[in-house]
């Protein structure tokens, strides 16, 4: 990329108070000139700024400049989500025969950990430097029956951005009775750095043969669906809106898109799952992953400060309603074991 060489960095300032506890945003810079801001409070990313093919650098991630908004009425923007991302049918689940009845806050269902998930917490925080990489450690523990999830949850993540240019998210949990897990970051991503123009014009490919079918409600039919000759065939890069507004009847229940991918090559480990190229700004993001599944979501129910399909999700998971759905990959942790998940983000300049 076409800055000057700085040591890494991360600088923590004040990024405002939540009644009366600071809220620090950690500010962390790699030797290329990439900058990342992410504060305490959801453990958030407020914005990612990386230079496009000029060398002009802006910020790439929807997101806020103080803390009442985030605190107000945020989309998730940025935000760590658990203790289960996207949706559980009916708010509940099974366990050992025990069923356990979650906060309901989206219709019928729970909908990225409950009321107050992993997004509205305030989470501690510590920092790691070396010569070629910087990291911020952290750490929160959910009580047991929080929003209605059983087992005191120990969770640990830590945002690394090093000097090749990728920022790594790794997330680890133990509890101390058996539960389930599924963690993500909710960035919405406009590779443009104008937020006043929608998602488009972007070009995205993704690694998966097919998607989950999804109900009126949003929630896996249980059906895996090829995405041969549909609207939702990205094998091959193409522009987002190109079939955004085709008439198929999971994109109208959606709204757009808003479906899990089921990625290609599961039980690989991290491998390539997804690509984003903005031609006009040359900025491009490839994303790497362990997880069996992504949603991919456009935006389509943004208000406010930002217009709908003014950003997109690449939100690395394992499936929705998994607990209530046996074929699908176990997100149960049992309390000798350890939740392990990790999602890498490479930003890069694509040349013409």
């Amino acid at each position: 990329m076409r800055v000057a060489s700085i040591k890494p960095s991360i600088q923590k300032t004040i990024f405002g108070k939540k009644g009366n506890i600071e809220i620090a945003k950690f500010t962390l810079k790699n030797s290329t000139g990439i900058e990342i801001d992410i504060i305490t409070y959801g453990g958030i990313i407020t914005s990612i700024k990386t230079p496009n093919k000029k060398g002009v650098i802006e910020n790439i991630t929807l997101g806020y400049d103080n803390l009442s908004e985030y605190i107000k009425s945020s989309p998730y923007f940025g935000a760590i989500i658990g203790r289960y991302s996207n949706r559980i049918a009916n708010g509940k689940f099974n366990l050992d025969k025990t069923e356990y009845n979650l906060v309901k806050n989206n219709g019928p269902n729970n909908l990225h950990g409950g009321i107050t998930g992993f997004d509205k917490v305030i989470w501690k925080a510590s920092t790691e430097t070396s010569d070629d990489q910087v990291s911020l450690l952290l750490n929160y523990v959910s009580k047991d029956m929080e929003e209605g999830f059983p087992g005191n949850l120990n969770t640990k993540v830590s945002y690394t951005l090093k000097s090749d240019n990728t920022l790594e998210i790794d997330y680890r949990a133990t509890t101390d009775k058996k539960t389930i897990v599924n963690l993500t970051n909710h960035s919405y991503f406009n590779l443009s750095g104008d937020f006043n123009t929608p998602i488009l014009d972007h070009q995205l490919q993704i690694e998966a043969d097919a998607i989950l079918t999804v109900n009126e409600f949003l929630i896996p039919t249980g059906n895996f669906e090829k995405v041969v000759n549909t609207p939702f065939d990205f094998r091959t890069a193409k522009r987002i809106g190109k079939d955004i507004d085709a008439d198929n009847e999971q994109l109208k229940l959606g709204g757009g898109f808003d479906h899990c991918w089921v990625l290609n090559r599961q039980n690989k480990g991290v491998r390539h799952i997804a690509a984003a190229y903005h031609e006009k700004s040359g900025r491009m993001l490839d994303m790497y992953s362990d997880e069996p599944g992504m949603q991919f979501y456009t935006g389509n129910f943004l208000t406010g400060a930002y217009k709908n399909r003014t950003g997109f999700c690449l939100e690395t998971q394992h499936y929705p309603d998994s607990p209530n759905q046996p074929n699908f990959p176990s997100v149960i942790l049992n309390s000798n074991e350890t939740y392990r998940s990790k999602t890498i983000l490479k930003f890069s300049i694509k040349e013409q």
